[in-house]
């Protein structure tokens, strides 16, 4: 039977396979439920909740990119991203003859 992976594990590769992509909809979750959580605030000036959501959006957009940041390091430590690119790329067509 093939091996069986697990939710995070599938999560973990789409994310490393999609890095921007998963930080553009961190980003953009971010801001809209920040948006929906400071238009919930009735003493605050409209141009204030914006800038309010901005900012917690940017801080968690600064966060994912850390985040992404760590897993390639995690990957260039372990050598699972140049397995990724052997895969692809076949060495041994391209070899120097002697």
């Amino acid at each position: 039977m093939a091996d069986a992976k697990g939710t995070w594990d599938s999560m973990r590769e789409w994310i490393v396979e999609h890095k921007l992509r998963a930080v553009g909809s961190l980003w953009l979750s971010g801001i809209a439920g920040s948006i929906a959580y400071n238009w919930s605030q009735p003493n605050m000036k409209t141009s204030v909740k914006i800038i309010h959501a901005r900012l917690h959006a940017q801080a968690l957009t600064l966060a994912a990119l850390a985040g992404a940041a760590v897993v390639e390091y995690y990957d260039h430590q372990t050598g699972k991203k140049a397995d990724r690119y052997a895969k692809i790329l076949n060495f041994d067509e391209h070899q120097q003859k002697d």
